[in-house]
């Protein structure tokens, strides 16, 4: 098998724009062509599950911005949402930028130590207020698991107007909760005030909507944008309008093991993965489908059927807003940049949070998808979307961190390039401010600014042949799940039932799907690797609690999930 630094179509250039140096953010000279900028960012979608990346959801909204652009396939976030996108908006570290863990997971260790805080703080710089600084206008709807209160709040980060879900999750539909304004368990907030959504909310056409407002309103002022559109698709619960749901009412009915082997055979006929790339097989953890009961069988059918049209009409409702691009005369002169936050999501759902909302989920099968059911699609499904990778999210194998990634540079990209150089979020913020023309700052309202850590992909997106950086480091830590690469050489720390308790380490060039482990054949690569992820930690403030994975870990074994599915007909 070739290596991927023999099998990428194009790789990263270093940028070369320096960004460093000034006070504050300033416009460039006046005259220089300013792109809009448009990222969009899916909620727990599948490495798989677009059809540009393998997935036999209809996707084909996604799919032409793939045909007319670049898919990156060793695109890197973390392994769970809300690190992800913390080091998204700050380009530094999740463990400096406030989300060292999540803080729905906070143990009582992380309490009050700096980059805990559990949401975007001080220290960092959003970069969307340097781009409003410099004469952007700057959007945001959808999800922001950043921060609660008003100060916290993307009105506050640099954002000139947003419609935020500050939580991790919500349903998709209107309750009483989020059709209400109860300024002690906030949901939502626009321009940075408690909002609600409206009765005949659905989530992926409210945020596509709302962002669709604010681009025509502020259209006629002339100046370029920045819109984060931050589906929370296909997040569970799993629900969908019905009409989407029915299209993919029977797609399902043969199982896991034969939709992974479709998807695998696609994305090498797609150029994706490798030929003779073996996928990871299932977790022995969980029934095969043939080990279903068959009213289980059609319950697993189902949720997977609601989760593809959660997928569907996300991607419906990115064609909406391209069409309005193009109608307007905006598309040929806006970069688009499209990701998911973190792999598939396998976990159970034991109830709707907070504790205080009665647990009144209804998820008989035909029940499946309505605003009365909230159920997630399990862990077997979770690793067909996470295919041809290991696991799923919240741990620090590939299944959880590599996502699909896509973008649109008129102009400069070609039609359907494929590269398989690694990047990681972190690069997005350098990335941007490239594009904008805007240096990033030494200090920021009166501090110092923290040095990014990503390196600009814009080289990369011209179609440049040399990489980014001379080898590719990264370092990843959520909960005590661990892993470092160099190369393509990684390390994994991770515990069971799906890891081993102790370090793996993997030849990624050879062994993408991590399924062969040569700790014993490389003592000292490992030992080399383990301590750059030491070093790793301590430069990021990690704070490392013994047996955390452990003490967590139980969140995200699935292990109740097949037994609420027996209890269902």
């Amino acid at each position: 098998m070739l290596r991927p630094s023999l099998r990428v179509c194009v790789v990263v250039v270093a940028a070369a724009t320096a960004l460093s140096g000034v006070a504050a953010a300033a416009p460039p000279a006046s005259g220089v062509n300013r792109p809009n900028i448009l990222l969009i960012l899916a909620d727990d979608l599948g490495y798989s599950d677009i059809g540009a990346f393998g997935g036999e959801i209809a996707t084909p909204s996604l799919d032409a911005l793939a045909r007319e652009g670049l898919r990156m396939t060793s695109f890197y976030a973390g392994a769970a949402c809300s690190p992800t996108r913390a080091m998204l908006l700050s380009g530094v570290d999740n463990h400096l930028a406030g989300i060292g863990n999540m803080a729905e997971l906070a143990v009582p260790e992380h309490q009050g130590q700096p980059g805990y805080e559990g949401y975007l703080n001080e220290r960092v710089v959003p970069f969307p207020a340097l781009l409003r600084q410099a004469g952007y206008r700057t959007y945001m709807a959808g999800k922001w698991h950043l921060g609660l209160t008003e100060e916290r709040s993307p009105k506050a980060r640099g954002f000139d107007r947003s419609f935020a879900l500050l939580r991790s999750a919500d349903d998709h539909v209107p309750q009483p909760w989020n059709t209400r304004i109860d300024d002690k368990d906030p949901w939502y907030r626009e321009d940075g005030k408690l909002a609600t959504v409206p009765a005949d909310f659905y989530s992926s056409h409210f945020y596509a909507d709302k962002m669709l407002s604010y681009l025509k309103d502020g259209q006629a002022d002339g100046k370029p944008f920045f819109a984060y559109l931050s589906f929370t698709a296909p997040h569970w619960p799993l629900q969908a309008p019905p009409e989407v749901i029915a299209k993919y009412e029977h797609r399902y009915e043969k199982g896991y093991e034969a939709l992974r082997t479709e998807r695998a055979a696609r994305q090498k006929s797609l150029g994706i993965v490798p030929k003779d790339l073996a996928a990871a097989p299932a977790l022995a953890t969980f029934p095969t489908w043939e080990g279903l009961k068959p009213a289980q069988r059609k319950q697993e059918a189902r949720r997977m059927a609601v989760y593809a049209a959660m997928v569907d009409v996300m991607d419906q409702n990115i064609g909406k807003v391209v069409r309005y691009l193009k109608a307007t005369g905006q598309y040929d002169n806006t970069v688009i940049v499209v990701l998911s936050d973190n792999g598939p999501e396998g976990a159970d759902v034991p109830r709707r949070p907070p504790a205080i909302v009665s647990d009144n989920r209804n998820n008989q099968i035909a029940n499946l998808g309505k605003g009365s059911s909230f159920a997630a699609y399990g862990p077997n499904w979770a690793q067909v979307g996470a295919t041809p990778f290991r696991v799923f999210k919240a741990y620090s194998y590939e299944g959880a961190t590599r996502v699909p990634a896509i973008v649109r540079y008129p102009g400069h990209l070609g039609r359907g390039q494929i590269s398989g150089a690694p990047a990681h979020v972190v690069d997005i913020a350098p990335t941007v401010l490239e594009l904008a023309g805007i240096a990033y700052p030494d200090r920021f309202e009166g501090r110092e600014a923290p040095p990014l850590q990503g390196q600009s992909l814009v080289a990369l997106f011209k179609g440049g042949t040399a990489a980014a950086r001379p080898v590719f480091e990264q370092g990843w830590e959520l909960s005590g799940q661990k892993a470092y690469r160099r190369g393509d050489w990684k390390a994994v720390y991770s515990v069971p039932p799906y890891g081993t308790g102790d370090w793996q380490l993997f030849d990624l060039a050879t062994d993408p799907a991590e399924q062969h482990d040569l700790a014993d054949k490389h003592p000292d690569k490992l030992a080399e690797l383990k301590a750059a992820y030491a070093a790793y930690s301590r430069r990021n403030g990690v704070v490392e609690v013994p047996r955390l994975a452990e003490r967590i870990g139980e969140r995200y074994t699935s292990r109740f999930y097949f037994d609420a599915l027996g209890l269902i007909d």
